[in-house]
């Protein structure tokens, strides 16, 4: 997938599911969507971008 982060190594992105929630979708029409997902993967999927959103990249600098 491109490096892009993914749910237990299956074909279904982070981004995937945020822009899903983002849209309206519930959990429950996304797990319809990807019946092989959860609750929690989705959950997981909220909590990284969470995280992600306020990691800080800082440039390396030569010394």
């Amino acid at each position: 997938m491109g490096g892009k982060p993914c749910i237990r190594g299956l074909r279904v992105t982070v981004g995937t599911l945020v822009g899903l929630i983002a849209s309206g979708y519930s959990h429950q029409d996304i797990i319809a969507l990807y019946p092989y997902l959860d609750s929690n993967d989705i959950t997981e999927a909220l909590r990284f971008a969470a995280w992600r959103s306020e990691e800080i990249e800082l440039p390396l600098v030569a010394a």
